[in-house]
Order: structure tokens, then sequence, then C-alpha cells
């Protein structure tokens, strides 16, 4: 088989994968509570599929040596850093500081391979397009993971998660008999909140209170729309030349 369609088949099956998963995490998040914590284990498996689809040289796509060891650094990096908070307990909130740096990177990176990757295709087919909605729910996601981290390293973030939410704030009683509030994070609703940002409806129901959170709202709007803008151009003229070669072929 040509190494071209070797890379084709594995960059199509990257796509799927990517796709699956990350349709896999969003029902997750729908299921009764405590079985939404699975949620946890499809955010741990996306680096390891991100790396398998974008961690290669796959055709013409450029991918050096050294950028592709640095690609592979940088997610099992993000992977150990979303372990890492994970297990942490709540208390210890910088540990979202590295998670939200190293997602960020990753995604970011990994984002740019799927677009490139998608300017070399010949042919606007499912598969492709399975890529292409890949991508856009990955940025969603992802951002939820950066909310969730924000939310961590300062509660009260996003204002209704912490007000509106029952189980965001707790009355626990003590070893010494007395009642504390203790403070949840209701990972669900952030990343509602993440989709909602992502895809510039806003509801209002949920309020980004912080300089951080709101600017971290506004910079994932605004990846939405350039991804879409630049995507959808992608595909678009991808396909009127998949159409005219067709007339010409005819």
């Amino acid at each position: 088989m040509p190494a071209e369609s070797v890379a084709l088949r594995l960059r199509h099956s990257g796509y799927r994968q990517l796709l699956l998963l990350c349709l896999a995490v969003m029902a997750s998040f729908s299921l009764p509570d405590g079985w939404s914590r699975l949620s946890s284990l499809g955010y741990n498996l996306l680096p390891l599929v991100m790396l398998r689809g974008f961690g290669r040289q796959c055709g013409p796509v450029p991918f050096g040596p050294i950028p592709r060891q640095i690609y592979r650094a940088l997610g099992l990096a993000a992977l150990a850093s979303g372990l890492a908070w994970s297990f942490t307990p709540l208390a210890l909130r910088s540990t979202g500081v590295a998670m939200l740096v190293l997602w960020t990177l990753f995604v970011g990176w990994s984002a740019v391979r799927l677009v490139r990757g998608l300017a070399q295709e010949r042919v606007v087919n499912a598969q492709v397009l399975m890529g292409a909605g890949a991508g856009y729910l990955l940025i969603g996601l992802t951002a939820g993971l950066v909310f969730s981290a924000l939310e961590t390293i300062s509660p009260g973030s996003f204002s209704s998660v912490r007000e509106a939410a029952h189980d965001v704030l707790l009355s626990r009683e003590g070893p010494s008999g007395e009642s504390t509030l203790v403070w949840e994070l209701n990972f669900v609703r952030i990343n509602y909140f993440a989709f909602v940002s992502l895809t510039t409806t806003g509801f209002g129901d949920i309020v980004p209170a912080t300089p951080p959170a709101q600017m971290a709202s506004v910079a994932v709007a605004v990846t939405g729309t350039l991804y879409l803008a630049v995507v959808m151009g992608l595909l678009i003229s991808r396909y009127t030349v998949q159409e005219s070669e067709e007339e010409n072929q005819g």
C-alpha cells in the first residue's frame, strides 16, 4: 500500500476516534450523579487519542522529528497534569494551574495539526466531516477543563455555578460536631457553560464573575468562531474544487 494511502487512512482513523471519544465524554455528562464521573476517564483518554492521531508524520502535513518529540512530551505532560488534578483534593487548588497551561497548549497545537490535516484533504467525505466536528467538540471539552481549573484555583469564578447549583456548596458535620461549609466542583454545569460560551449562545444562567474567567470565556467564544470560519472556508473551497474536477472528468 502506498505511503500516502497509509497516512490518509491513519489520519481518518484519528478523526473518527477523536469524534467518538468526544461524544462519549459529552454523553457521560448526562448520566446520573456518580456515573457522570466517568467523564474523567474520557478526558484522560483524549491526550492518548490525540497523540496517536496527530503525533506523527501523516503524509504531506509537515511535522519534523524535534517538533514531534516536543508535541509528544507536551501531550504526556498534559495527561499527567490532568490525572494529578483529578486525584488531588480540591483544597490544593494550585494543582489546576499546571493543567490549565499544559492542556491549553497541547489542545491548541492539536487543533492546528487537525486544521492542517483537513487542508490536505482532496475529497470532502464523511471522514473529513468527522474530523471537523471532532475539532469543534474538542475545543468545547478543553474549555470545560480550563473553566474547571479556574474554578478550583479561584472558587466563585463562575458565580451561578457556585450559587445556583445545589451540589456546589454543602453543609457537613465535622469531627467536632460543628457544621461546616464544604465547596465542591459541579463539573457538568461548568462544561455546559463552556459549550454555551463556545457557541456564543449566552443563556445567562451562568456568569463569569472574575476577570480571568471573563477573559477565558471571551477567548473560548473567539476561538470557536475562528475555528468555524477557517474550517468551513477550507471545506467549502475543497468541495468546490472537488465538484469542478468531477465535472471535468465527466
